[in-house]
């Protein structure tokens, strides 16, 4: 429902008012609220830590395990977030191409940056703090090691959740975006999406591949990921990635084909590729 609401306010907004958003002086990348969100991550997480072995003992707990309804919900969020979000944002971004609407494909292609971003600081997090997964016997909330997660493989990269990342890393960004276009619709869509990323991180928990503090970790980053693309790409506007993603369009021939049109910065002109039909 969310979704499909989503795409309809996009494909209704014309490109004609995209320039609204570079409007005005150019807004600082960080502001203070940024160390208020990682405090904030910080204190949650430090509070939550303690309870790492008892979450996981209760939701590994043989009835709760055997709920086919959680085991499905469980399947479907994870799935959503790794890699629905990719095909999601990838979709976004074609669609807006193929139909020449700039926010469309903006919402696509900054959404799966931010998953990207995200991803790679958390993958890098991984592999330094080594931390053992819940799954591993003898269960162990408190087994890290320097640069285990490089090299004992996955089973010791369990800090912070990369799902939970990307979950958090997406609702960032897309909440980010709609709440400048549509200000209205901001308590509707952040809401909505942020729920989603919470239950996904949940259900990592459930299928014991992470700990509560790990959940929490992965949505700080994931959150000042989405948060930080799309401030970064408004506080830049112009800027060579959004030049050189979102200046391009796809329009069809005279004799049925399609030609690709992409503006490559500095040069000043495009140029134009048309597949060859035989």
């Amino acid at each position: 429902m969310a979704l499909a609401s989503l795409l309809a306010l996009s494909l209704a907004s014309r490109p004609a008012h995209a320039q609204a958003d570079t409007i005005g002086a150019p807004l600082p990348l960080f502001t203070y609220r940024d160390l208020v969100l990682a405090g904030a991550v910080t204190a949650v997480t430090l509070a939550a830590r303690p309870f790492d072995d008892h979450y996981a003992a209760r939701l590994q707990d043989s009835s709760t395990q055997a709920n086919r309804k959680l085991q499905g919900t469980a399947t479907f969020v994870r799935t959503v977030a790794t890699p629905g979000s990719y095909v999601i944002g990838g979709t976004m971004y074609l669609a807006g191409r193929l139909s020449k609407n700039e926010r469309l494909a903006d919402l696509g292609w900054h959404g799966t940056e931010a998953l990207i971003v995200g991803e790679l600081v958390a993958g890098v997090i991984k592999g330094t703090v080594g931390r053992q997964r819940p799954s591993v016997r003898p269960r162990n909330s408190n087994s890290y090691s320097l640069f285990r997660g490089f090299l004992g493989g996955d089973q010791y990269r369990s800090l912070p959740s990369g799902h939970t990342t990307s979950a958090f890393a997406a609702a960032a960004a897309v909440s980010s975006e709609t709440s400048r276009w549509w200000p209205n619709t901001r308590w509707i869509i952040g809401p909505a999406l942020f729920t989603g990323a919470a239950l996904t991180g949940v259900s990592r928990m459930y299928n014991n591949r992470h700990w509560a503090s790990d959940v929490l970790v992965g949505a700080g980053i994931g959150t000042f990921a989405g948060l930080k693309v799309v401030r970064y790409h408004h506080s830049h506007p112009g800027n060579r990635l959004d030049k050189w993603l979102l200046a391009g369009s796809i329009s069809p021939t005279g004799d049925g084909g399609h030609t690709l049109r992409w503006s490559i910065i500095p040069a000043p002109a495009s140029f134009t590729s048309t597949p060859n039909r035989r």
